[in-house]
Parts: C-alpha cells; structure tokens; sequence
C-alpha cells in the first residue's frame, strides 16, 4: 500500500513538473505580449488573401514595447515574373507622404519660427487676398465671400483651411482642374502655391474639414521658414538622423528594381499590374500631398520615434510634448468627426494624423487616442501610445483596399494577449 502511495506521489509530481514546465513554456512564448500562436492566424489569413488574388502581396511591421515584434513578407513583390515579396521591398506611400511633412514643419514651431495661430499670409503672400466660393448668380457667375477670418497654420495641419483636393465634383475641384492644380501637372510647391492664392476657397475657414492640399501648403512652409528646399530638408533633419536611407522621393531609376509592382483591378475581380508608373514623376517634383517612397522598415522606425515621443536610438527630432501636441485631436466642436459615414465622433484630426477619439464607432479593434494615417496604394501606419505599439502595412494595390487593410489590423490585435 505504501509503495503504491509512493508511485502515486511520484506521478503527481511528474505530472506538476510537466504543467508547470508548460506554464513556463507558454509564458516564455509570449513576445512583448504577443502571442506567436496566434500571430500564425494572421500568416494563414493572408495567404488565404493571396491565393484567391485578392492581393498580390504585403509587408507587415509590428513593434511594441521598444522590440519589434512581427516583421514578414508575404506574397509576391512582382506575381507575373515570380518575384517574391521582402521586407525590404521600396512602397509608394502616396498620402503617409503627409505625416513626415507635418513633423518636418513642427521642427522649425519648436524653434520658435511660427505660431499655430499664425495666419497663412504672415508667410505666404500669394494668399492675402483669398476668397470663398459662395455658388453662382443666376446668370451663371461665380459668387465669392470674404473670408470671415484668414486660415491659419493650424488649419493647414488639420485640413481645416478652406483648400479643396482638385479630384472630386464640387465646383471648386473643376476650378482646380481648370488651373492645373494637380499632383501630376504641377511642377512645384512655388507654382502650386501661386495657383492656389489665385483660386476661390472651397468653404469659409475651419467650418468644415476636407481633405485637400494643405500639407503641400505646410511643405512650403517648410522652405519659407527654413530656407532649405523640402526634400534637402526632410533628408536633413528626418531621414538621416533617423537612418532611413531606404526613404526617397517618387522611382529613382537607380533603385527602380527594389520597388514593388503596383496592381489595379481588372473589373473583373481580380488584379492587373499597372500599366505605367506615373509616381516616377516625383523623383523630380517635391510635393507633400504624396511623392515619397519607402520600405516599410523604414517608415516604422518613424512611426516608433513617434511613439517614443519624438526620440529613437538616441536621435530626438521633436520634443515629447510637440508629439503630445500633434496627436491631439484640434478640430473645433462643430466638426465632431472626419468619418462622416461611421458615427459622430469616430476619428478627429491632429498635427497632420488622424486621432482615433471612439473606436467602438470605427468598427475595428483601435485604442482611443491611436494617431497616424494611410495611402492610396493600400499603405498604413497606426501609432497606439495605451498600448506601447505601433505598425506599418504595406500592399501595393491602387486604389487602396481598405477592407485588406481593416483585416491585417484585426488581425495584428487578435494577437496581443498581454
């Protein structure tokens, strides 16, 4: 009977041994709160993704608590020649361009060089005279206000200025149109800026927020108060303290064959590659509206400076509280939202990011206060500070699938268990 208990103690102890050891094990899996089980999910949803066409293929980047988590390529870079994809593959960021404008003029505000509250004409002559679009006459003429008050800076960071985007169907658009005011007509930040002093504002400044061209405002801005060409700047005080040396403008022809191929819908549900590179124009042509390109490892070293509050590796480019500044939400009380079709209240805009104020309204797993933005060609970035991480997709799909992009970040939360 005794000996009996003893094999009986013994393989309890056994027993416990090996739970406790898988205990161990399972906590030992764990990476900065990730768990790689189910980070797998995310491998195998993908794929499911790729194999049906739906994409060609993606790069995704997660870092949280200063270590980078998740770093895969999945797919093809270029499906036709059976290229596949790599994490170091060069990405058309289109309007995550916008983002690294903003924190480039936020370096010359922490200088002392200019107040939010300034008035854009304080710089910017060509915009001394402004007016507002206020319909046509009856005979057909166009109608023009004064401005209630001049746009200001801060207007030009959160798309509250007045400025249209020149591609949709208001009247204003069409004037854009009319004036050459495109990303692909233009042939710099000086002559866009001399067009846009000399046509109508969209709506009187900061009673609506439309996403028009005020960060290539902003990027003028940038050479106005510095001195320094945008792209010299950007290169200077951004990209190489940050070590982005795979951060460009446009297609050069000496990096061509590092960039992934974009893909286009063949209206017929699937995807066709495109047929002609229009974003090497910007290899020449500076703009902040879109025109840089980057790998996605690049961009994340960003997206953490920003989470860092402003400070990565030992390389601070702006100050804690100017990022606390920037991921604020600065749209005023009557304009609760920039989702007009996902509730009141979902996301507002800060210093040139969007800010996530009610996730519960977005329809995705987010934190309140998550900032960051996306581009046309399915790219994103999220910097979320509660929870000490951020991420950067990258597809090369025009124009963007956002529904891809809303899967890959549920997935990446799915996730994070701890």
């Amino acid at each position: 009977m005794q000996r009996f208990l003893r094999v009986i103690h013994t393989l309890t102890l056994l027993l416990f041994g090996v739970l406790s050891s898988n205990l161990l094990l399972a906590q030992e899996e764990t990476v900065a709160g990730f768990s790689p089980a189910r980070l797998a999910t995310m491998d195998s949803a993908i794929q499911a993704d790729i194999d049906a066409g739906n994409i060609a293929g993606i790069v995704v980047a997660v870092a949280r608590h200063g270590q980078i988590v998740h770093n895969k390529a999945y797919g093809f870079a270029d499906r036709e020649k059976g290229e596949r994809m790599t994490t170091d593959k060069l990405f058309r960021l289109y309007s995550m361009t916008k983002p690294v404008t903003s924190v480039a003029l936020l370096t010359l505000y922490e200088q002392g060089l200019f107040q939010l509250t300034d008035p854009l004409d304080k710089y910017i002559p060509q915009f001394s005279d402004l007016k507002v679009f206020a319909g046509y006459d009856n005979n057909g003429n166009m109608m023009l206000d004064t401005p209630k008050r001049k746009p200001t800076i801060q207007d030009a960071f959160r798309h509250t200025a007045g400025l249209s985007g020149g591609l949709g169907s208001h009247p204003v658009d069409i004037i854009y149109r009319e004036h050459g005011i495109g990303m692909f007509e233009l042939d710099s930040l000086r002559q866009e800026i001399d067009k846009l002093g000399q046509v109508p504002l969209r709506y009187q400044p900061g009673e609506h927020w439309v996403y028009g061209l005020n960060h290539d405002v902003q990027a003028y801005l940038v050479e106005v108060l510095s001195g320094v060409p945008f792209g010299e700047y950007l290169d200077t005080v951004i990209f190489e303290p940050l070590g982005m040396h795979d951060t460009m403008f446009g297609v050069p022809r000496n990096r061509a064959n590092d960039f992934v191929r974009v893909y286009q819908s063949n209206g017929d549900g699937g995807l066709q590659p495109e047929e002609e590179d229009r974003y090497a124009r910007f290899t020449d042509h500076h703009f902040a509206t879109l025109s840089l390109s980057s790998s996605t490892g690049d961009y994340l070293r960003f997206a953490r400076m920003l989470l860092n509050g402003g400070e990565l590796d030992g390389v601070r480019i702006l100050g804690r509280k100017t990022v606390d500044l920037m991921r604020q939400n600065h749209l005023p009380e009557s304009i609760p939202s920039i989702n007009n079709g996902n509730g009141p209240s979902a996301s507002g805009y800060g210093l040139g990011v969007s800010v996530t104020l009610d996730a519960t309204k977005l329809g995705n797993i987010d934190s309140k206060g998550s900032f960051g933005w996306l581009g046309a060609a399915t790219t994103i970035f999220r910097v979320n500070p509660a929870e000490d991480m951020t991420y950067v997709i990258n597809a090369q799909t025009f124009p963007g699938n956002q529904a891809m992009l809303n899967k890959v970040q549920t997935l990446i939360y799915q996730a994070l268990v701890d």
